[in-house]
C-alpha cells in the first residue's frame, strides 16, 4: 500500500479513513427549499397521503410556503385530493410545480401524464429516477416540502433516502396486529440510511360515536404505542376513521378539512427551524 495522502479522490484503496460516498443530489439551482420531511410506512393503505396532505394544509395555514412531492409514482393520489387536474409545465430552468387553490405547490406523475388515469407501468430504476428528478429538476419555492413516500422499502424509497437530504421522517401506521412489523421496517430503513425519525402517527385508530362522542377503538388499543416504544419513539398523533375526510378527498377539497389531530405534530415540525 502506498503512503496515504488523505486525498480520497485520487486513491483507489479501501481503508478505514475513507469517507463514505454520498449520493445526495443538489436541488434545482433556481429552487428554494427549506425543511424536507418524508411521510413513510412499511406497507400500503395506512393513509400516508392523507397525513402528508393534512400536514401541508396545516403548515400553509400558518403562512408558510409549502410543497408536496408525490413520490408514490405507481399510485399517485395527491393531485386529486387537492382538486388539481391540469398538467405541469416547464421552461428553460426546469419543471414548474402546480399550485392548489390554497397555494400549496404539487409535483406528481399524474401532472405529467396525458390522462391522469393512465397506469404507470415502469420498472423500479425508472421510477426511482423520476422521483429524483422531482428534486433536481422542479423549481420549488417552499419553506417546507413534504414527500409522500410509496409503501414499503423498495427502489423509490431508497432513491428518496439516498438522493434527498431529509430533515426527518414521520412513520404512519394503523392499529392492527401487524403494526409492529410495519413500524420496524420503516425504522430499520431510516436507521440504515441515517435519517432522523420524528415519530409515529397512528391512522384509523378509532371511530367517534355520533350520538355520545365516545371514541371506539375498532382494532383494539396499545399496539401502536407498544411498537413505537420498542424503538424509543413517540406516538405523536392518533387520527380517527372519519367519513368526512374521505368525502373531502374524493371531492378534491382536502384544504378545507377541520380537525386538530395533527396540530401537535405540525407544531413540532415548525419548531425544528
Amino acid at each position: 500500500m502506498s503512503e496515504c495522502t488523505h486525498d480520497c479522490s485520487t486513491c483507489g484503496e479501501d481503508c478505514a479513513s475513507r469517507e463514505p460516498e454520498s449520493f445526495l443530489k443538489p436541488h434545482n439551482p433556481h429552487a428554494r427549499i427549506g425543511k424536507v420531511y418524508g411521510v413513510v410506512s412499511g406497507k400500503g393503505g395506512v393513509g400516508k397521503s392523507m397525513i402528508a396532505s393534512q400536514l401541508a394544509v396545516l403548515t400553509a395555514r400558518q403562512g408558510y410556503k409549502v410543497g408536496i412531492m408525490d413520490a408514490d409514482i405507481t399510485g399517485p393520489s395527491i393531485p386529486r385530493s387537492f382538486g388539481v387536474h391540469q398538467r405541469a409545465m416547464a421552461d428553460e430552468r426546469g419543471m414548474l410545480p402546480v399550485s392548489t387553490a390554497g397555494g400549496i405547490q404539487l409535483m406528481s406523475v399524474n401532472l405529467l401524464l396525458e390522462d391522469e388515469t393512465d397506469p404507470v407501468i415502469w420498472r423500479g430504476p425508472v421510477i426511482g429516477g423520476v422521483v429524483t428528478q422531482f428534486w433536481t429538476d422542479v423549481i420549488w419555492d417552499v419553506d417546507y416540502l413534504f414527500i409522500d413516500m410509496p409503501p414499503g422499502t423498495g427502489d423509490v424509497s431508497l432513491s428518496v433516502f439516498q438522493s434527498i437530504p431529509l430533515d426527518g421522517i414521520i412513520i404512519v401506521a394503523s392499529p392492527q396486529e401487524l403494526v409492529g412489523m410495519v413500524v420496524e421496517k420503516a425504522v430499520k430503513m431510516a436507521e440504515m440510511m441515517d435519517v432522523p425519525i420524528i415519530g409515529v402517527v397512528e391512522n384509523m385508530g378509532y371511530v367517534t360515536c355520533p350520538d355520545c362522542g365516545k371514541k371506539i377503538p375498532l382494532f383494539g388499543e396499545g399496539k401502536t404505542e407498544a411498537a413505537a416504544a420498542r424503538h424509543g419513539l413517540e406516538v405523536l398523533a392518533k387520527l380517527p376513521i372519519d367519513p368526512a375526510l374521505a368525502a373531502l378527498t374524493d371531492a378534491g377539497k382536502i384544504e378545507t378539512f377541520q380537525g386538530d389531530w395533527l396540530d401537535g405534530l405540525a407544531s413540532r415540525l415548525w419548531s425544528h427551524d
